[in-house]
């Protein structure tokens, strides 16, 4: 009983001292709060001064730059030369997209525009007189003048630059450059901070909310008013008053500013600075309620922390009474424990080296199936050049013949001294030799094994190759190679010698496929599809059931005889152009015979292509 008395007085006297500890700090919190706040809001002043001062400053120098130009002037001396309006204007445009203004142009001394960026919109400033506004008033005069107001024709607010123009002593006309603010705005909107521009009558014509514009701060004297009027700064029907009362905070030097919005009555605090040089007063307002929320959150913090060091507290003196007990527990279950995690390990090893070697295995089975696939391309072609060595015996024999023919005829003339004729059959025979070895060339470099990588490569020096391996074929067999719609231009990303096996495997199946037809044609064509090249290789054989169809590309599916083929040509073709990232497809051409479509990748002509 005693104890529960214990805890219930030193319970009591923790709370009271967090009451209290709080009740006093509070105001002692809320006041650091506030003038962190108004230290924040004198450092976003500075930033938001500069800011605004260097976007401004940045176009002044431009106007007199303008005034000089040899253009303007002559614009101004000769203003109804259209051709010379036309290029102002033009400049004038270029340079509005150059620097990110609004609008520039350029008035006579009447202040008539005769030239401005704007002058092919519907809201040109070309014929317009502006000669009521402050600025072309004080510039027409000599100098240089700056001036805020919203646009009359645009209806957008901007600040102005107006610089004289000057031919010798006397002023004949103004250039104009006027800058948007609303990008300037945008850049001030956020979730905690208000930033407003009032100029010397106390009107707010840039604000961070859209609703303060064109607020006064102060009620707005009949003079000010009728000044208002006349230059057409502001619209007037929508001047009216800020409803906002001023106090001091007395503890920060900033003042308090109470506004009232839409949604209620918000309190600021205010850091102001005067803009001398355009005569403007810019405030920034943060809200008090951020000083108030953050006092609030720390006296949240601070009872917690205070909850939780009792709970702390309790918390040891408990652990302490099971402190013996549980230590020797900890050592039971620590034994036990270190005795599951060596069980676990152990198995965890197992099953790391049963893991490791099943890796080994299939890596060694994957690099076995990459050297069969290669094998089988080889054999491919191997299986190509066989069937075409008769042909070739036959295209080698007659160059042979005519060698032996021409070296006889040569052996002769140097017998009877005539040595030109006997050098033109040299010649010959050098003919003979060069197209030998051409032929051989073709055959040694589409029987070697080629470079897995790929490249860009013409389609004209497939085609070209494919054309001289097949050629005695084509000869024997009478047959034609139609190359009417192929475009040897065309560059793909491929393997130049991998795809002749391609095509070549391709015309092989389409002169076998008619085989019982008197001097047939293979077509070749080729066609941009977007971002790929089809080649399609087209015969008039009798076409393709349905079942065949299905499994064409099955490794030692044929439908030819016994010992006419293995059934592998279609598959090791399907194989290669996968490996160039494309596809290969089959279908009946509607005029009948057999489309296959092979389609790769586009690609940009390159000097050297990969085998």
């Amino acid at each position: 009983m005693s104890n529960k008395y214990t805890k219930a007085v030193w319970t009591f006297v923790v709370a009271g001292a967090t009451l209290a500890a709080l009740w006093f700090g509070h105001a002692a919190t809320e006041r650091y709060y506030l003038q962190q706040l108004a230290s924040q809001n004198q450092g976003t002043l500075g930033l938001v001064a500069s800011g605004l001062q260097g976007s401004l400053l940045r176009y002044e120098p431009l106007t007199s730059l303008l005034a000089d130009k040899t253009d303007v002037k002559l614009l101004l001396a000769n203003p109804t030369e259209q051709n010379r309006v036309t290029t102002v204007s033009e400049q004038f445009r270029s340079i509005v997209q150059d620097i990110d203004a609004s609008d520039i142009y350029v008035m006579n001394s009447s202040g008539v525009t005769l030239a401005a960026s704007n002058h092919e919109e519907e809201t040109s400033f070309v014929g317009r007189n502006f000669n009521f506004r402050p600025y072309f008033q004080k510039a027409v005069k000599g100098s240089a003048a700056r001036y805020f107001a919203l646009g009359t024709t645009s209806l957008k607010r901007g600040y102005y630059f107006a610089s004289p123009v000057l031919s010798g002593a006397s002023v004949i006309g103004v250039v104009v450059i006027k800058i948007g603010v609303e990008d300037i705005e945008n850049t001030w909107r956020g979730p905690s901070t208000e930033i407003i521009v009032a100029d010397t009558d106390g009107i707010i014509f840039m604000a961070s909310r859209n609703e303060w514009l064109f607020k006064s701060l102060e009620p707005l004297s009949d003079r000010a008013v009728a000044s208002i009027k006349a230059s057409k700064r502001y619209p007037i029907d929508k001047l009216s008053e800020l409803k906002n009362q001023n106090r001091s905070s007395g503890i920060t030097g900033s003042p308090f500013t109470s506004v009232e919005l839409a949604e209620g009555r918000e309190t600021y605090l205010t850091n102001s600075r005067f803009m001398p040089d355009a005569g403007w007063t810019l405030h920034v307002m943060a809200p008090k309620a951020l000083a108030t929320g953050r006092t609030l959150t720390a006296m949240v913090v601070a009872t917690l922390a205070l909850l939780l060091i009792v709970l702390i507290v309790v918390y040891i003196l408990q652990r302490r009474a099971r402190l013996v007990r549980d230590i020797a527990a900890g050592a039971r279950a620590q034994e036990q424990l270190e005795l599951s995690v060596a069980e676990r390990t152990n198995d965890l090893n197992l099953a790391n080296e049963n893991l490791t070697r099943e890796v080994a295995e299939r890596r060694l089975t994957e690099q076995r199936l990459i050297s069969t696939q290669s094998e089988l391309v080889q054999a491919g072609k191997l299986a190509v050049l066989g069937q075409m060595s008769a042909a070739l015996s036959h295209e080698l024999n007659q160059p042979l013949t005519a060698i032996k023919s021409y070296a006889d005829n040569a052996r002769a003339y140097l017998q009877r001294n005539k040595t030109e004729q006997a050098s033109q059959n040299i010649e010959h025979i050098s003919e003979m030799a060069d197209r030998m070895a051409e032929l051989g060339s073709h055959l040694r470099n589409f029987a070697r094994k080629p470079k897995q990588a790929f490249d860009e490569i013409r389609l004209g020096d497939v085609v070209e190759g494919v054309k001289n391996i097949i050629g005695p074929r084509l000869k024997s067999e009478k047959a034609e190679l139609n190359l009417g719609d192929f475009d040897d231009q065309l560059i793909v990303r491929a393997g130049r010698y991998r795809l002749q096996q391609v095509l070549l495997n391709l015309i092989n199946n389409a002169l076998d496929a008619m085989s019982n037809r008197e001097n047939p044609v293979v077509s070749i064509s080729s066609e941009v599809r977007g971002d790929e090249v089809a080649i399609c290789v087209r015969d008039q054989g009798p076409g393709l059931d349905r079942d065949v169809s299905e499994q064409m590309f099955d490794p030692f599916f044929t439908t030819k005889g016994v010992n006419d083929g293995l059934g592998l040509g279609l598959s090791i073709s399907y194989n290669i152009i996968q490996d160039f990232g494309g596809a290969i497809a089959a279908e009946n051409h509607p005029d009948g015979g057999v489309v296959f479509t092979v389609s790769l990748k586009s690609a940009s002509p390159v000097e050297e292509a990969a085998e």
